[in-house]
């Protein structure tokens, strides 16, 4: 009796090409206020109608002033006008300077503006006020332009943008309100094991022999909640086929993503492969990454389904290097590539494995990479006390002081 020679496993990268071709984005939008929406995906493309700055304007506290005035060398210059932050001033007399504070607008005929440090007033006995520049200034010193943030008509934030801080701040300053946004991805959320059991539901000294709490369903619903989804949690499924064919039929309807951990290995107990089948296809079925080798994705209905693996850091794994690409692809981000920064190994890791692995690690006070000391898939304190991974190519160790890649979780859990 001949056995068949095992289809080898994909590579990550041909496994997430394959899973962002089949994403059509979203096509619903909601309206909403821009302070509320953080982390959301523009829709639309923000335009400006103004400059901003709207004027020149200074970028320090100090006198506005000619430089030929300075540059004659004239004695104290008279000042001839107070200008604000808010108001604007008059033409700038020829050999007068006008006291001004940051952000006021410049007034015509001024080209340069002097810091108060650089400055020496003088009070005359009427009342007047004379200034000494101490400093020759350089025409444009200290002014900031109109438009040099912004000019009318630029396209100040493109669709397909994820709004951070930052980005709220630069729609607010050209008068957005409110933003088009991509609606929130719809994803429903369950863990198959009869050996799950839920915390809460049995204290820690009465749990059953092989039974284990569900932490999956905590980290992977704060992580579908970060990419902004709306989730509906299912609870834990049964490990009968019948009971996942089920769940996975109530989970298909209005939602786009379903999303699975655990029972999608190849032991007896495992059944999301035959269900999912069963009631739609299956595209994509393990892939060459350590820890996370067991992954499925397919679909069932209208609904996208990925399965992930049961054990904690494959699964946590898994859904940061695959399905938060998705998810954002979902919403319309093109770049959803991970961003890596180079960064010193204080380790060894001379086991190379075959398929690409991401070993947990973080940064120590001299700027290496330090390993946590147990790998294994089911050691999820390794994930906890991290602060990254690092990416390892098939086949190749790591020796003490070598360049590696880095992945900050703020980089991928954000």
């Amino acid at each position: 009796m001949s056995t068949a020679p095992r289809k080898p496993l994909m590579p990550l990268d041909e496994a997430l090409a394959q899973l962002l071709a089949a994403v059509q984005p979203l096509a619903g939008t909601d309206t909403v206020a821009t302070a509320e929406a953080d982390g959301r995906v523009l829709a639309q493309a923000i335009v400006s109608g103004l400059q901003v700055p709207p004027h020149d304007n200074s970028a320090m506290d100090g006198y506005a002033l000619r430089v030929e005035d300075v540059l004659a060398g004239a004695d104290a210059l008279p000042v001839s006008q107070r200008i604000a932050a808010g108001s604007m001033g008059t033409a700038l007399q020829a050999g007068t300077v006008a006291r001004i504070f940051t952000g006021a607008p410049v007034p015509e005929g001024a080209d340069a503006v002097v810091m108060q440090e650089d400055c020496t007033v003088q009070e005359a006995a009427d009342g007047s006020t004379r200034v000494q520049i101490n400093t020759l200034p350089l025409p444009g010193q200290n002014i900031r332009r109109s438009g040099e943030d912004v000019a009318r008509g630029d396209v100040v934030l493109a669709a397909g943008t994820r709004l951070g801080p930052a980005a709220l701040g630069l729609a607010a300053s050209v008068g957005m309100a409110q933003l088009q946004v991509v609606r929130r991805p719809r994803v429903a959320l369950f863990s198959t094991g009869d050996e799950l059991v839920m915390p809460g539901t049995v204290p820690p000294a009465q749990m059953p022999p092989g039974a284990i709490y569900n932490s999956n369903r905590f980290f992977l619903h704060s992580l579908l909640r970060r990419l902004g989804c709306e989730v509906t949690d299912l609870g834990i499924v049964p490990d009968r086929l019948e009971a996942t064919v089920q769940a996975l039929r109530d989970a298909a309807q209005a939602h786009d993503l379903i999303l699975t951990s655990g029972g999608v290995s190849v032991g007896e107990e495992d059944h999301i492969k035959p269900a999912v089948q069963a009631l739609g296809q299956l595209n994509l079925w393990q892939i060459a990454i350590k820890p996370g080798k067991p992954f499925a994705h397919g679909r069932v209905g209208d609904a996208h389904f990925v399965g992930l693996p049961g054990n904690p850091v494959s699964s946590f794994v898994t859904f940061l290097v695959l399905v938060r690409p998705f998810l954002l692809r979902l919403q319309g981000v093109s770049d959803v590539a991970m961003k890596t920064i180079a960064a010193r190994a204080d380790f060894d890791w001379p086991k190379a494995d075959k398929r690409r692995e991401f070993l947990r690690v973080r940064r120590n006070g001299q700027g290496g990479l330090e390993l946590f000391p147990h790998q294994g898939s089911g050691v999820l304190t390794s994930a906890a006390w991290g602060d990254g991974l690092v990416d390892v190519p098939p086949g190749e160790p790591i020796h003490y002081g070598a360049t590696v890649r880095y992945i900050p979780f703020g980089e991928l859990s954000a």
